[in-house]
């Protein structure tokens, strides 16, 4: 079957690919591309671009996926995406998503055998968070997502180094940390979409356990702030913004109930995910360089 999308051009194409992949831009690429960058490190700044490219493609795997479940949810809930906006019919987007295995999995292959073989594990997991139903429960859609990941920030990673087949001792160490930090914050990005998850049964832990999720958030920013501080060897002023800054982001998701509020308070939990995921290069430039020169 062949994708019929008005008007027939190059561009058009594009701008629908980016539309569902748009919404994670904040909270998934620029995190996990800085997390590669400084955790690789980085051989070389034409690595870049095959770190975004990688993270992107297996992204719009995962959303084109999950939009074709049910998008009678996004068009009372995201109506701007591609499906309930009406750029890309319900049937062209089943074909593009079986058709992103194996683009995914060959451009994985021309890195190396690791990355294919995360790639591969991706999309089992991309299939029994989607068409198995894991998203509907909130353990197991977080398990899934966490170790999904993991196994982004591990691919883009081993793209990043000089040696694709392979990670270094601190990648490891920085990748262990940063899935427990995802795994026990990651409900951060559910707040938002509570209305929505409510109407289709959905059972995410804002909903099951509201109270509990707000209160996590509160002491879990904070005390990761300082773990991380401490694993990596950031100075006390640093330490203090860090975490006082993850103080006020907790503090919101415990006192700012609304919607709109909810919106606001994950764009500065991504923020704060973000300099989260770059304090081993902290750690890189300040301590291991300063070991060097001795």
């Amino acid at each position: 079957m062949a994708l019929s999308i008005p008007p027939r051009s190059a561009m058009r194409y594009l701008q629908i690919l980016y539309f569902f992949t748009r919404d994670d831009i904040t909270t998934t690429i620029i995190p996990i591309t800085l997390f590669a960058v400084v955790a690789g490190p980085l051989s070389n700044f034409q690595r870049c671009f095959h770190i975004v490219f990688w993270i992107w493609l297996h992204l719009l795997h995962f959303n084109v996926a999950n939009q074709i479940i049910d998008p009678q949810e996004d068009g009372k809930n995201k109506s701007s995406r591609p499906i309930p906006a009406g750029l890309i019919s319900l049937e062209d987007a089943v074909v593009l998503r079986w058709a992103l295995i194996p683009i995914c999995l060959a451009t994985s292959a021309y890195y190396s055998s690791q990355v294919f073989g995360l790639s591969f594990l991706l999309t089992l997991f991309i299939l029994f968070y989607n068409e198995l139903k894991a998203h509907e429960h909130w353990i197991s859609k977080s398990f899934i997502t966490a170790v999904g990941y993991a196994c982004f920030e591990i691919g883009s990673t081993l793209i990043a180094g000089k040696d694709m087949s392979r990670l270094e001792p601190n990648a490891i160490s920085a990748i262990v940390l940063s899935l427990a930090v995802f795994a026990s914050t990651l409900h951060a990005q559910d707040f938002k979409d509570v209305e929505g998850d409510r109407l289709i049964g959905r059972k995410t832990l804002p909903i099951a356990f509201p109270n509990l999720a707000r209160m996590s958030m509160m002491i879990a920013l904070p005390l990761w702030s300082i773990c991380l501080s401490r694993v990596w060897g950031v100075n006390a002023l640093c330490t203090f913004a860090f975490t006082a800054y993850a103080a006020i982001v907790g503090l919101r998701f415990m006192t700012c109930n609304t919607s709109q509020a909810a919106r606001m308070s994950c764009k500065l939990y991504s923020l704060w995910f973000s300099v989260a995921h770059l304090l081993p290069a902290y750690w890189r430039y300040f301590h291991e360089a300063q070991a060097y020169v001795l």
